[in-house]
């Protein structure tokens, strides 16, 4: 609550959610404007803003859109602004960022010039080069190619999300009439044209070619204006409110899937300003108002980068230099890891250290003949799975195997059908969590019986063994976010993990827990009661210290204590990569708190809660972001950190960040950020990190564990019967993520 007298400067330290979150897209945009970093990396970070922005519009825009049909009054609890006021500013700030984008690539297209990577300009090549394109045309395009008329004949096709179209006025002695060209569905998207010298690496996009052709395509006709376009669709489905009870749970999220794919469009994008005629047809066509068409100059989807950074291997000036991830000085590669972790807890720290000491805990379990079961909770996992193949190992080894599949992960729905199909062959229970609300704890138990049948310290002859992340068991990402894994035999965990697997395995969610804070009932008022305390403390004359790394901040119960927090002299440091509704340093309500966002190479995705100063300092890892629908839509868990040796890691990790004047942007009291001043060392906290991942590993290699032979039931060993691709991304700087506004809305088909 903020002090009497001061709700004036409500509209001051409150930020639109949406707003923030394209402040946070800017930054991302700004490393693709670094000078600092190598080229095909900036072209790398041009591509993720745009699929970020494309994201953003599916869920965000598209939600907000429904939201303003439905109750246009419903007003945000933190800036009070309507749906059709938020979509309004959210357009005009993506007007604003076009030209920035457009310049940005045009920036990084000249520069890559000097090293011979050139996107050529159809009207700018030579004879040899259009005769080559002619021909290609001729073979490679023509006799796919499906060219329409629109009349009342012929109505208007389906277009795809996010592929791309030539729109074009057409006329002829019966009148002016459209015409629409697909360009993204049969053809390769990057045409690399011939060059004598093999490190010349030239091309055109297949859609600016069939645009240069378009007369060809209509050959009866005059060609009065034409250009690219390309849609987005709402992909913003509750999937309870379609939930037909007739079918089960994974047969409705593949009709949801195919629903989703025909939802209304919500943005237009224009290669070219065009004539209001023109502008008028497709917005009639699409059911799309003006202000919903966004002309760019840059091309209209960046996906075309992979090809092109395929064909640049050898330019190794143009990437970061590799890093891998390294060994664990924590982990003895000759003993078992569960033996390891019975005597200490364990830790890893992504993408500094290599994810492969947890592959192997599961590999291990899945022959251990102590081990009676194995649960775990899958939110994303990478294509060719290696943790979903030691489950379904573990499974057929006859082990009891209960995975909970997340099936409504937006847009990995379809990939995560596929797995628990999979592992349901494999002999594994598979279950999808309770109604209404997504599970997205990174939470795994295996337990096996004792030994000694039974000690204090091993009550019923059980043992545990948990592991707690802050991300997915993906072995990809690990490569490419920051998370944390921790890895423990602790009881008062084990006993709290039990409880989670439990209740979901019911459809029901944990009511209390004694160690693990758990969403959505035993998370976010514990949070609120370890800040009270801090308040507490800094009231009678203590010092008082709330510190947090997350990925985005927008739950209003958590917000306004942080304002009770700083206002009362608790010191409140975060560390933010995306969104914060919160603004900082507002005199008289958040000068105590400081907020920073990091935007590198890696993408910052751990979370870390920390409370109280010195001795008292309590240190979780968690899987939820300080988000309402983290905090009271989904099952999440925080875990204590309790080794002092792991906790000063995290710590130290923290203050890295917090250190940071390198990668680092800081909140100023009107929202904006501004980079970090570099007054001393130049601290880059990702590349510090990695430096001491690389300076931490132990300069003689133990030796591999020699497994003994599992005494299993069967003998047979066979790989999971199918592989499952997950969709390739484009690193995922930042996702929009769900949406916070659900309405019962039938969507509109176009």
């Amino acid at each position: 609550m903020m002090k009497k007298g001061l709700k004036t400067v409500e509209n001051k330290v409150y930020d639109n959610r949406e707003l923030s979150w394209l402040k946070f897209n800017l930054r991302v945009l700004e490393e693709a404007q670094d000078v600092n970093t190598p080229l095909l990396e900036r072209l790398l970070f041009q591509s993720i803003y745009s699929s970020n922005l494309d994201e953003f519009f599916m869920v965000r825009v598209g939600s907000l859109y429904d939201a303003s049909l439905l109750d246009d009054n419903h007003r945000d609890n933190k800036s009070k602004m309507k749906p059709s006021e938020q979509l309004a500013a959210i357009y005009g700030r993506v007007r604003e960022l076009i030209p920035i984008k457009d310049e940005s690539y045009k920036s990084i297209t000249k520069a890559l010039e000097q090293f011979d990577i050139r996107h050529k300009s159809i009207k700018n090549l030579t004879k040899q080069e259009l005769e080559f394109l002619e021909a290609y045309y001729a073979y490679e395009i023509k006799p796919f190619l499906n060219a329409l008329i629109i009349d009342k004949r012929h109505p208007f096709p389906f277009l795809v999300n996010k592929s791309i179209y030539v729109a074009a006025r057409l006329s002829s002695k019966s009148g002016v009439t459209l015409g629409i060209i697909g360009c993204s569905e049969k053809f390769k998207r990057v045409v690399f044209l011939p060059t004598q010298d093999e490190s010349v690496i030239s091309y055109v996009l297949v859609e600016e070619v069939i645009s240069h052709f378009a007369d060809r395509a209509f050959e009866n006709y005059k060609i009065e204006e034409k250009t690219l376009m390309r849609i987005t669709r709402n992909a913003d489905i509750d999937v309870d409110e379609s939930f037909d009870s007739e079918l089960d749970f994974r047969q409705n999220m593949s009709v949801l899937i195919n629903k989703r794919k025909r939802l209304c469009p919500v943005r237009l994008q224009l290669s070219k300003q065009v004539s209001d005629p023109l502008v008028k047809e497709l917005c009639d066509r699409l059911e799309l108002s003006k202000k919903q068409v966004f002309v760019e100059k840059a091309p209209l989807d960046f996906s075309f980068v992979f090809p092109v950074f395929d064909k640049a291997q050898d330019k190794k000036e143009l990437f970061f230099a590799p890093q891998t991830p390294q060994r664990s000085r924590m982990i003895d590669d000759s003993v078992p890891m569960i033996e390891q972790i019975d005597k200490r807890d364990l830790f890893l720290s992504y993408p500094y250290e290599s994810i492969q000491p947890f592959i192997r805990l599961l590999n291990e379990a899945a022959k251990d003949d102590s081990v009676m079961s194995i649960k775990m909770t899958l939110y994303r996992v990478a294509k060719n799975s290696k943790v979903v193949k030691a489950l379904c190992q573990a499974a057929e080894n006859g082990k009891e195997v209960v995975v909970l599949v997340e099936l409504r992960a937006r847009f990995d729905e379809e990939n995560n059908i596929g797995w628990s199909k999979q592992l349901e062959e494999a002999g594994c229970r598979v279950m999808y969590g309770p109604q209404g609300l997504k599970v997205h704890s990174k939470l795994c138990l295996i337990t096996r019986k004792s030994e000694n049948g039974g000690s204090p310290s091993t009550s019923s002859g059980v043992k545990y063994t948990v592991q707690i992340g802050t991300g997915n068991y993906n072995e990809k990402t690990a490569k490419l976010y920051t998370d944390l894994c921790l890895m423990t035999s602790d009881r008062e965990i084990a006993a709290d993990a039990e409880e989670v697997f439990r209740t979901l395995s019911i459809g029901e969610v944990v009511e209390t827990s004694k160690s693990l804070l758990v969403a959505p009932h035993c998370l976010q008022n514990k949070v609120v009661k370890m800040m009270d305390n801090e308040i507490s403390i800094a009231k009678a004359g203590g010092e008082g210290y709330v510190g947090a790394k997350l990925n985005s901040l927008t739950d209003k119960v958590i917000i306004d204590k942080i304002i009770e927090c700083s206002q009362a002299g608790v010191k409140v440091e975060l560390v933010i990569r995306g969104i914060s509704c919160l603004v900082a340093g507002v005199e008289g309500v958040t000068e105590n708190v400081h907020i920073r966002s990091i935007v590198g190479r890696y993408l910052e995705h751990s979370r870390i809660y920390i409370f109280g100063s010195g001795v008292r300092k309590k240190v979780y890892i968690s899987s939820a972001d300080y988000m309402t629908r983290n905090t009271t839509r989904r099952v999440e868990v925080a875990a204590p950190v309790k080794d002092e040796e792991i906790k000063k890691r995290v710590l130290d990790l923290f203050e890295t960040q917090m250190s940071d004047n390198v990668k680092a942007r800081v909140m100023q009291s009107d929202g904006s950020y501004v980079r970090a001043k570099c007054d001393t060392v130049p601290v880059d906290a990702q590349k510090r990190l990695f430096a001491e991942s690389y300076a931490n590993v132990p300069t003689e290699p133990k030796p591999a564990v020699q497994e003994k032979k599992p005494k299993i039931a069967s003998e047979q060993k066979s790989d999971a019967k199918t592989e499952v691709s997950s969709p390739k991304k484009a690193c995922g700087q930042g996702s929009s993520g769900s949406s916070g506004v659900r309405v019962k809305l039938k969507k509109r088909k176009k």
